[in-house]
C-alpha cells in the first residue's frame, strides 16, 4: 500500500516532469549535435551554461550525501535498538546482495553468450572507436581497485574524516555502522543527545533534498543535453549489438527478476512498487550514480512504499554502494563482449571466475558515475583481455551507466521491501 508522494509539487507529479526534462535534453541535444558539431556557439553553449547547470544540480545532490549516510545508516542502526536484530538484518540483505547479483551477472553472461555481440566488428570499426580513447583507456587500466583481502582491510577506515573526505563511502558506512552500534549499546544522556543531533541533521538534509528536487527537471535536461549533444547516435549505432545485450539483460533483471522476488518473498505487488518508485528509477537515470540517488531513495522507501524507516535507511544506506546489481551484471558482460572483440575464448571456469569477480566488484564499486570501469579493466587483466580494450566501451559508458544505475537504485528499494517483509517481527516496539 502506497500513499501520494510528498515531494511532488506542482501541477504535474515529479517523475512526470523529470520524464519531460529526460525527453527535452535527449531530444534537444541530438538535434544540436546533428546541426552544430563542432560549431564554437555550441561548445560555448555547453562550456558556459549547460554544463554547469547540470553540475550544479549533481554537486547539490552530492552535498547531501554525506551526511545522509552517517546520520540514517547509524539512525537506522541505533533504533534496531537489540543488535541482534541488527545482525539478522544485515545477514538477510548480505543474503539478498549475494544472491540476487549473482543471479543478474549469470543473466548477462548467459546473454553474452548466446547473443556474441563482439563477435564480427571490423578493425576499421575498432580503431576508429579506440582514437582518441587510448590515453583515457591507459589512465582507467591503471586505476586502483579494490576486491578480496584489500576491500576487508580498507573498509576499516583508519581516519573517517579523510575517508569522507576522500569520498570512500564504504569506509564512511563502516564508521556510521559502527556510530549505529555504539548509540544502540550506550544508553547515556549524552548518546541520546548525540541520537537527536543525527536526527535534527537527517531531518535538515531531507528538507534541503525536497527543494533541490524541485529544480531537478531543469538539472536533468541539461546532464542528457549535454551528453548528447558532445557524443550523439553514432557511437551507440556502431556499438549497437552491445548496447542491446547489456539493455535486454538490464530489462530482463528489472521486470521479470524483480517481479518474482517481490511477488514470491516480499509479499508486493511489483505493479504497485514500479509505480511508487518512480522518481527514485528517474533521478538514478538521470544522474548514473547510486549515491546521488540515495536522497530520492530515501524518501521513496519511507513516504511511498512506508516501509520502517529503521530498515528503509540501513538497507538503502548499505545498498547505495554494496547492492549494485546492474553494476554486477555490465561487469560481466563488459568483460565477454571485450573478449570476443580480441577473440580471447574464455573457459567456463575463467568465466564462473568473472560471474564471481563482478558480484564483489558490485560490492566494493563506489556508487558515482563510471565507478565500475576500474573494476571492469582489472577483470580484463584477470582473464587475459588487453585492459586497453576499455576503450572501445567509452563512448557509450555514460547510457549505460545511466541504465545499470536505475536497476541498481531499483534493486536496493526492492532489497528494502524483502528485508522489511522478512524482518517485521524484529520491527522494535
Amino acid at each position: 500500500m502506497v500513499r501520494r508522494d510528498t515531494i511532488d509539487g506542482g501541477r504535474w507529479p515529479l517523475h512526470v516532469r523529470m520524464t519531460v526534462g529526460v525527453a527535452a535534453g535527449i531530444v534537444a541535444g541530438t538535434i544540436a549535435h546533428a546541426w552544430l558539431a563542432g560549431d564554437p556557439r555550441l561548445e560555448s553553449l555547453l562550456r558556459w551554461v549547460v554544463r554547469p547547470v547540470g553540475q550544479l544540480f549533481l554537486r547539490a545532490l552530492f552535498m547531501l550525501v554525506l551526511p545522509l549516510v552517517v546520520s540514517a545508516l547509524a539512525l537506522g542502526v541505533a533504533r534496531l535498538g537489540d543488535l541482534r536484530a541488527l545482525g539478522r538484518v544485515g545477514l538477510r540483505t548480505l543474503v539478498y546482495t549475494v544472491t540476487v547479483s549473482a543471479i543478474a551477472v549469470l543473466l548477462g553472461v548467459g546473454l553474452a553468450n548466446l547473443l556474441q555481440p563482439g563477435v564480427g566488428l571490423s578493425e576499421d570499426a575498432k580503431a576508429r572507436l579506440l582514437e582518441g580513447a587510448a590515453e583515457r583507456a591507459a589512465g582507467i587500466a591503471q586505476a586502483p581497485s579494490r576486491a578480496g583481502m584489500d576491500l576487508l582491510v580498507q573498509i576499516v577506515p583508519s581516519n573517517p574524516v579523510k575517508a569522507a573526505a576522500e569520498g570512500d563511502m564504504l569506509a564512511v558506512m563502516f564508521f556510521a555502522l559502527m556510530l549505529g552500534i555504539g548509540l544502540a549499546m550506550v544508553r547515556t544522556d549524552g548518546a541520546r543527545a548525540l541520537e537527536s543531533a543525527l536526527e535534527g541533521l537527517y531531518d535538515v538534509a531531507m528538507r534541503l533534498i525536497r527543494m533541490i528536487l524541485a529544480v531537478a527537471p531543469w538539472g536533468v535536461a541539461a546532464l542528457l543535453f549535454a551528453v548528447t549533444a558532445d557524443v550523439g547516435w553514432e557511437v551507440l549505432i556502431q556499438l549497437a549489438r552491445y548496447v542491446g545485450v547489456v539493455v535486454l539483460a538490464l530489462a530482463t533483471h528489472q521486470f521479470v527478476v524483480y517481479p518474482i522476488v517481490l511477488r514470491t518473498v516480499g509479499k508486493t505487488s511489483p505493479r504497485a512498487f514500479f509505480r511508487a518508485v518512480q522518481p527514485a528509477m528517474a533521478t538514478a537515470f538521470s544522474t548514473a550514480s547510486s549515491n546521488a540517488s540515495l536522497p530520492t531513495a530515501l524518501e521513496v522507501a519511507e513516504d511511498r512504499l512506508l516501509l520502517p524507516p529503521h530498515i528503509a535507511r540501513f538497507v538503502l544506506t548499505i545498498g547505495a554502494t554494496a547492492n549494485q546489481n546492474g553494476t554486477a551484471l555490465f561487469e560481466g558482460v563488459t568483460v565477454l563482449f571485450l573478449a570476443q572483440v580480441y577473440g580471447v575464448e574464455l573457459s567456463v571456469a575463467q568465466q564462473f571466475t568473472v560471474v564471481a569477480i563482478s558480484v564483489l566488484g558490485g560490492i566494493g564499486t563506489a556508487g558515482v558515475p563510471a565507478g565500475s570501469i576500474p573494476v571492469v579493466a582489472m577483470i580484463l587483466g584477470l582473464v587475459g583481455v588487453p585492459p586497453e580494450g576499455i576503450g572501445l566501451v567509452l563512448g557509450v559508458d555514460r547510457f549505460l551507466d545511466m541504465c545499470r544505475t536505475t536497476l541498481n537504485v531499483t534493486g536496493d528499494l526492492a532489497a528494502a521491501v524483502v528485508v522489511s517483509r522478512l524482518s517485521a517481527g524484529d520491527r522494535p516496539a
